[in-house]
């Protein structure tokens, strides 16, 4: 099980998203997403992630180079797993629920509140709409490009929608962050902790790693 400290860093709440990455380059808390579970699947592209926190949200930047790059899906609570995807998945301390929030690379999210991969609530409109999002790339779909590509992604999450109390944090949480692209030629399933099952599953909490606060 892997283990965090996310940094606290006040000033990312009055950055615009474009210079929020500045930032995090010299003061966050920068982990890789390199674990291959499942010998099947045995493409790693090179993935990393800086994380820190504000007074209000969670902030993520994730970094891949990789052989392809898809955006099918423009729209919000659609299956993005299937594009160049990047994914945070976390859970309350005895909570039985757990949420997960996945992103393609121009910056879709597809997020709900869980009990299981199967039951699950998704995340309103005004929800999607209060998670601020940033990429270089343009908001529009294309299909899968062949070759060597390098893209970054910006994300910040209200602590509300994580059902957290911005005043009042707990010490941790649990979750864990995936690389994957499940519809394309390089399909890969790559975890920051790892996960002990016998066929790609992200829907694992009992493997989630330590996020302290």
């Amino acid at each position: 099980m892997k283990k965090l400290k996310v940094p606290y860093l006040p000033a990312l709440d009055v950055l615009d998203m474009s210079s929020v990455g500045f930032l995090m380059e010299n003061k966050a808390q920068r982990e890789s997403i390199d674990m291959i579970n499942w010998n099947e699947f045995p493409y790693k592209p090179i993935v990393a992630f800086d994380i820190a926190r504000s007074d209000t949200s969670l902030y993520i930047r994730y970094f891949v180079k990789g052989n392809l790059l898809k955006a099918v899906y423009e729209k919000d609570n659609s299956p993005v797993y299937e594009d160049s995807c990047v994914e945070f998945f976390m859970k309350k301390t005895n909570d039985d629920t757990y949420m997960n929030f996945e992103f393609n690379c121009i910056g879709t999210c597809d997020a709900s509140r869980r009990l299981s991969r199967d039951i699950k609530s998704p995340l309103s409109e005004e929800e999607y709409a209060s998670i601020r999002r940033y990429t270089p790339l343009d908001h529009s779909s294309f299909g899968e490009k062949k070759g060597v590509y390098s893209w970054e992604l910006v994300v910040a999450i209200p602590f509300s929608i994580m059902g957290l109390n911005p005043a009042d944090l707990p010490e941790k949480i649990w979750g864990n962050f995936y690389k994957c692209a499940d519809d394309t030629d390089f399909p890969h399933y790559v975890t920051w902790s790892p996960i002990e099952a016998l066929h790609p599953d992200f829907h694992r909490p009992e493997f989630f790693g330590e996020i302290r606060f």
